[in-house]
């Protein structure tokens, strides 16, 4: 997920985003343990920086909004 996309969202839409993507990861996470290969290594990656780029974006928010 780009950033531009991100940044369009609400903070409620943001969080279960955030919820959602550490869902599949856990899940992916679980299916590389149990010895099964991932199609698409490069999906953890990805999915890693969009949680990251999420809890940025909030956390952005979070403190614009203590200075106004």
């Amino acid at each position: 997920m780009k950033i531009k996309d991100i940044k369009n969202l609400s903070e409620e839409d943001l969080v279960s985003k955030e919820k959602e993507i550490k869902k599949e990861l856990y899940a992916l996470n679980n299916q590389r343990q149990l010895g099964g290969r991932a199609e698409k290594p490069a999906e953890f990656k990805k999915m890693r920086r969009t949680i990251a780029r999420i809890q940025t974006l909030l956390n952005e928010r979070k403190s614009n909004g203590k200075k106004s």
